[in-house]
């Protein structure tokens, strides 16, 4: 594909090749009900950002009840330095970087921030190599990303959600793709890690870590109640629904996915979850064309390479009854700002009726079933 082609979303193809009349039919049948643009602080760093805003709207005046709203920020960017730069001055232009995107978000209003797959470093772990690159993987409570976000956590009164690459030091130095969730009070509330590791490609994760233990954990925050659901757990339907089961009324998904693997998926995954389940789901995608120095390749018998692809970002959020906004930039940084009304996961739960007609009984007694007779113990295999 023509590189060119990444500076424009499908927004824009849209918007410049489509009559105005015929444009808004075309929108309401991609994104659902129009929604309001959020007026916003301008942002004046040098970083070329792309700032959008929405009001998602769409619930229903409660006589009993008040609106429940919260703004989420979304962030996604490309890394600072190249790959062969020392990793303290990689690290630290990151750092550099998103504590002012955090900053800007925080003169947005918003509540909840969640940034992106494994944000303080580069994507490396399709290059198979563990050193340095393992040298990246930091403690959940003390590690310096983590000690940082908790700094701006505190001064702004928000709740960022903030990948790592985790080494779990009270298991034997274990790593584990993790997020991390961090109170507005700047405390750590607790950590999700990565259920479903990809063996698809360059995207074979299972050299650095494997499936994650925590299960489908759904945090009480004072804005509402989120889970995370990273990166490649986007594709298994179950993953999304135990959430939804568990209470979750946004749930986000940071990732790292490039163009040649996933951009048809991306824009379906995340907001047929959030209509299967009735919340918000959040879908955050790194940017850029990463580049390190060995050549690797995907066992494909494809040519080696020096990089996976463009991470084509655009990432975007969609409401429990469909209605989603627009992505951001293809290729450029960029912060979305939403404000929910968290009352509209119950309204679609009344109006769609959809835990309700689930039968779950009847799927837990046919994968139990499943299970028994297929899914073998590792003893069993072993003798």
């Amino acid at each position: 594909m023509n590189n060119l082609m990444f500076d424009q979303t499908l927004e824009d193809i849209l918007e410049k090749n489509l009559p105005e009349k015929e444009l808004a039919e075309v929108k309401r049948l991609l994104y659902g009900r129009e929604l309001q643009s959020l007026n916003l602080p301008q942002w004046n760093g040098s970083q070329d950002l792309d700032v959008q805003g929405y009001i998602m709207g769409g619930s229903v005046t409660e006589q009993l009840r008040p609106p429940r709203l919260v703004r989420v920020g979304l962030i996604q960017h490309s890394i600072v330095l190249p790959t062969t730069e020392p990793l303290q001055k990689q690290r630290n232009a990151l750092h550099q970087k998103i504590q002012k995107y955090v900053d800007y978000a925080a003169t947005c209003g918003v509540n909840i921030l969640c940034l992106q797959e494994a944000w303080a470093m580069p994507f490396v772990f399709c290059t198979r190599e563990k050193y340095p690159w393992c040298e990246l993987a930091e403690d959940a409570e003390n590690g310096p990303t983590i000690i940082l976000m908790c700094e701006l956590a505190q001064r702004h009164g928000m709740v960022i959600v903030c990948p790592i690459l985790e080494r779990d030091n009270m298991n034997s130095e274990t790593l584990w793709n993790t997020s991390v969730v961090i109170g507005n009070d700047g405390n750590v509330l607790g950590k999700s890690r990565k259920n479903h590791i990809p063996r698809v490609g360059d995207f074979n994760e299972s050299t650095y870590y494997m499936e994650g233990n925590t299960g489908h954990s759904v945090f009480d925050t004072c804005f509402g109640r989120i889970a995370i659901n990273i990166c490649y757990g986007r594709h298994h339907p179950q993953n999304w629904m135990m959430y939804g089961l568990n209470g979750a009324e946004i749930v986000f998904n940071p990732s790292a996915t490039t163009s040649h693997t996933s951009e048809p998926l991306w824009s379906i995954e995340a907001r047929c979850a959030a209509i299967a389940n009735s919340y918000y789901t959040c879908a955050i995608n790194r940017v850029g064309t990463e580049i390190f120095p060995n050549e690797f390749t995907s066992g494909d018998g494809a040519p080696a390479h020096h990089d996976f692809g463009h991470f084509y970002g655009s990432s975007y959020i969609t409401a429990p009854d469909g209605a989603r906004t627009p992505g951001l930039s293809r290729c450029k940084d960029g912060l979305l700002v939403c404000e929910l009304d968290l009352n509209l996961c119950r309204q679609m739960k009344d109006l769609w009726c959809l835990r309700m007609t689930q039968r779950l009984d009847l799927y837990a007694k046919e994968l139990n079933e499943y299970v028994e007779k297929n899914i073998k113990p590792l003893e069993k295999l072993i003798q």
